[in-house]
Parts: structure tokens; sequence; C-alpha cells
């Protein structure tokens, strides 16, 4: 399993899981720290300009994602807003926030679905297993994100992840 991230829709939950080859406290460093996030967060041919991270319950990560691959076409210079509130953290374990699509000042969309993400870090084998679950409040706000391209999407930046792992270690 270690280089699949597998996918399913569990109800109004959408799940990924996937086993990093590296120790949990880098895995979850990866997922907390900006200067992690800039090089991995985002499918293939986007970069993250904008990564303001303030880890803690309460606090935000707010970023922008930036298409710079002129093959996408017309994504090619589109830019992405995203914001998590973190509310729960368990240092190495557990990440709770909640997931907005946002403005370029954190404005929280009313167009698109929030979702409430829980991650999980497990010590397996040596390596890291990473449970996530974005919750929707409904099936049609799920099918909203879907339907955007995001398992292509979180596929790439998990595989973007595991190549940013190796790179470090």
């Amino acid at each position: 399993m270690p280089n699949i991230t597998y996918t399913s829709v569990q109800g109004q939950a959408y799940v990924l899981e996937r086993i990093f080859d590296a120790p949990r406290e880098l895995v979850f460093k990866a997922f907390s720290e900006a200067e992690h996030l800039k090089k991995w967060w985002g499918p293939r041919g986007w970069t993250l300009p904008v990564c303001n991270v303030d880890f803690r319950p309460g606090g935000a990560w707010h970023y922008c994602m930036k298409c710079v691959d002129e093959s996408q076409g017309d994504f090619y210079g589109m830019e992405a807003w995203g914001k998590g509130v973190y509310r729960e953290i368990i240092d190495g374990e557990k990440i709770v926030y909640t997931d907005y699509f946002s403005d370029a000042e954190g404005n929280e969309s009313t167009e698109l679905p929030p979702s409430e993400v829980t991650v999980i870090f497990e010590e397996y084998e040596g390596k890291t297993r990473v449970v996530s679950r974005s919750q929707y409040s409904t099936a049609d706000a799920l099918k909203t994100v879907i339907d955007m391209g995001m398992e292509q999407g979180i596929t790439e930046t998990w595989d973007r992840l595991a190549e940013h792992l190796q790179s470090i270690r």
C-alpha cells in the first residue's frame, strides 16, 4: 500500500488513506509547518505562493494554490484560495480542522461547501499510516467537490507529499 492513496466515499464523508515511508513525527510536521506544506500541497503543476500557518486550536491556515503549468490550459495562472481553522490538535497523532474555500483576505466562501477534516497519524511497521476524513453537511456538498476534480487533485497532492518526505529523509 505504500505508493497508493486509497479513496472512498462513506456516506457524506470523503476518506483518504495511505502509508508513507517516513516516521510519524516527520509526516505530522509535513502537515503542520508552512515550510513543508509549501513543498507539497496541491496537485502537480500548482505551487503555494501564500502559506500562512497559525498551528494551534483556534488558529488558521490560509493559503493560495496557483497553477504554474502552461500545459494545464485554462487552469494556467489560476489561483485557488483556501482556509483551514484548527479545532483540535494532538501532537504527532491528530489534526481536526474546518476546511473552507476562501478569498485572498481569508473570507470563507458561501458558495462552495466547507468540510470538517480529521487527519489521523498512526505508526505502521516503521512507517506512518495517514487517514484523512472530510465530512460534508450533505451528499450534494460532497458531490460538488468530487465533481470539481478533488480525487485527482488530492491523489496528486499526496503523491507530492510522498516525494517530499523521501527528499528530506
